[in-house]
């Protein structure tokens, strides 16, 4: 084990330590908030109103699955520091039982706190957006601004509202990283890189101060298809020309130029908006079609409320014909990891569970990752072909990403679903090590030493890389590549040629991914549940769904409890932690660097990764 290692693994146990005593004193916190609460008053209970809209207000990204243990969440809860994230599960099913809900009466889109999504998800939300719209009642959308995402879903509003001091800003796809080459030299660091696959691109970043013609090419072609799907479908939601988006991109300068620099007026010209109304006069169209609330302009209730208040989709399905939809959601690594990110012991020990569940008849497994962990990888894919030789049918759906180790842990399926904006393919494999010797040289430090025989430091950071390590990497990620392709082709039941031809870590959108062979048909996660019931032999409605997720722990249980018991204090007394937010900022900014290298941690050190991340 080399010095960095060791030095690294010191700093990360002292770390988990010390987050272990914040976690453990504000478990003390919320024992005496309980206290309080018990002293005080009960939870009150959500109920909807007799005419209200329905508010989908998501803040941040929308997931298909949320960060974090159950502890954490809990935790962030009561301190105000709640991750970011909404659940695209429950934005479809609130709004799902509201298209038949005579209580609703409008659903109102409240962009505002959106963040970003991928675009099939975005896609997903709008078809469920479309088909609250045939129930007859009106959809309302408004923003003091949108950007793409948030336009995207008010493009699907029977109308859509925007602050008279607003813009739409709808700067298309793109994909630009930072290149860190020059940087790692005037530190006098370097970067060996093994990579296998013309396409693949990972390392460069690390390697190079530009991106690769390689990279430049398979990044086009699948951001085209995004932009395109993109324009396509916000043109046909708001009947405009085909290219209003595209001219107005090329010509936006002088478009503002033209309405007198005032971008809400422009986008009131150019059709993208239907009104320019203030908070107060969206507030008070809302109260004319939903009627005056409480304590508000208007009668609403949140998403996650009405949820709550309802019980959400239940079905009356016997329990023994049940599909049951697994979400493997993040980056790939070995070992146990939260929800957010996809631990190869975590996943594997989820489905074990499943596939010792005889009332599971199907599993549809929901992949939003762009991989990791090779090793990791390939245990999830152990733990599904043994789930698959049960007999019962394994549906994959890929979310916005399932690329590299996200496609290893997908291509077992009896069916792949993909959107035809899913990113998606990036068969290939990579290695990367930083090594310091120049650096170290630099101010002064000299590494020396001996060792038992030929293999002794090989691996050295400080000392730099030989022979035998470069040999090591170099074959081993060969070696693995050849093997990634070869399963690919055997549960594709393809050729080895005619994988390798769609390989070479190239990255593809779903629709070209069908094309070559890589999935089996376009479709988002309602369609590969009901494939998953097809293959089981349930009849059409005779089936439960039912989402799984890993068990909690029993400090995970107490906590969550005591955040609902809890969350009223907060609001009668104000009770909260001021240094709380600054010091969880602080030490996650602490905590990142030791993260990535404790977390990255593949035994054998390689990767199927995909830099994918679309802007």
């Amino acid at each position: 084990m080399s010095i960095l290692s060791q030095t690294g693994r010191i700093f990360r146990k002292g770390w988990r330590a010390l987050d272990w005593l914040r976690r453990f004193l504000h478990l003390i916190f919320l024992l005496l908030i309980v206290v309080l609460f018990v002293a005080v008053s009960a939870t009150d209970q959500v109920f909807v109103p007799r005419s209200a809209a329905l508010v989908v207000a998501p803040q941040g990204t929308i997931v298909d699955q949320l960060s974090g243990d159950a502890l954490d969440r809990a935790l962030s809860e009561l301190s105000g520091t709640v991750q970011r994230e909404t659940l695209l599960r429950d934005l479809i099913e609130s709004i799902t039982l509201a298209a038949d809900d005579d209580r609703i009466r409008a659903l109102y889109l409240q962009l505002d706190g959106l963040e970003g999504a991928g675009l099939s998800k975005l896609q997903e939300l709008g078809r469920a957006i479309a088909q609250f719209r045939e129930s007859g009642k009106p959809v309302l959308a408004a923003g003091s601004a949108f950007g793409r995402d948030q336009y995207y879903l008010a493009a699907h509003a029977d109308e859509v509202f925007m602050h008279p001091m607003g813009v739409v800003l709808i700067e298309g796809y793109g994909r630009y990283i930072p290149y860190f080459k020059s940087a790692l030299d005037a530190l006098y660091i370097d970067y060996v890189a093994w990579t296998a696959g013309e396409y693949k691109s990972f390392t460069e970043p690390y390697t190079r101060d530009d991106m690769s013609a390689e990279d430049r090419e398979a990044s086009s072609v699948y951001l085209d298809v995004l932009w395109n799907a993109y324009t396509a479908d916000v043109t046909t939601a708001r009947a405009l020309d085909p290219r209003a988006l595209d001219d107005l991109a090329d010509e936006f300068a002088a478009a503002l130029a033209s309405a007198g620099g005032n971008a809400a007026q422009l986008a009131l010209d150019r059709g993208l908006v239907d009104e320019l109304l203030s908070r107060r006069e969206v507030e008070a169209r809302l109260t004319e079609i939903a009627g005056p609330g409480d304590a508000a302009a208007y009668s609403g209730i949140g998403h996650a409320e009405y949820l709550a208040a309802t019980g959400g989709i239940e079905s009356d399905a016997d329990a023994s014909r049940t599909v049951a939809v697994a979400t493997l959601a993040g980056e790939i690594f070995d070992g146990v990891q939260a929800p957010g990110s996809i631990g190869g012991d975590t996943a594997a020990r989820l489905i074990r569970e499943l596939r010792e569940d005889s009332d599971v008849g199907a599993l549809v497994l929901r992949v939003d990752s762009p991989g990791g962990s090779a090793f990791a990888s390939e245990v999830i894919l152990d733990e599904l072909r043994a789930f698959q030789r049960t007999g019962r049918p394994l549906v994959v759906s890929m979310g916005s990403v399932a690329a590299s180790g996200g496609y290893w842990i997908s291509m077992t399926a009896d069916e792949i679903f993909a959107s035809p904006t899913t990113i998606t393919g990036s068969i290939g494999v990579g290695a990367l090590a930083p090594t310091f010797p120049r650096a170290l040289e630099r101010i002064g430090v000299s590494i020396d030493g001996v060792g038992t025989n030929a293999l002794s430091g090989q691996f050295s950071q400080l000392r730099g890389l030989g022979d035998a390590a470069d040999a090591y990497f170099a074959q081993s990620v060969q070696h693995l590549y050849t093997e990634f392709v070869d399963k690919v082709a055997q549960a594709r039941d393809s050729s080895f040629e005619e994988i390798e031809a769609v390989a070479q870590g190239r990255v593809w959108a779903g629709t070209h991914a069908l094309d070559s062979g890589l999935v089996d048909a376009l479709g988002g996660l309602d369609a590969a549940i009901e494939a998953a019931a097809v293959l089981a032999g349930f009849q059409t409605g005779g089936y439960r769904v039912e989402y799984v997720d890993r068990e909690l722990s029993l400090s995970e249980s107490i906590a969550l409890q005591f955040a609902v018991l809890a969350s009223p204090v907060l609001k009668i007394f104000d009770l909260r932690l001021p240094w709380s937010e600054q010091l969880d900022s602080l030490i996650s900014a602490m905590l990142d660097p030791l993260e990535y290298v404790g977390l990255h941690n593949d035994p054998r050190g390689l990767y199927s990764y995909c830099f994918c991340d679309v802007r």
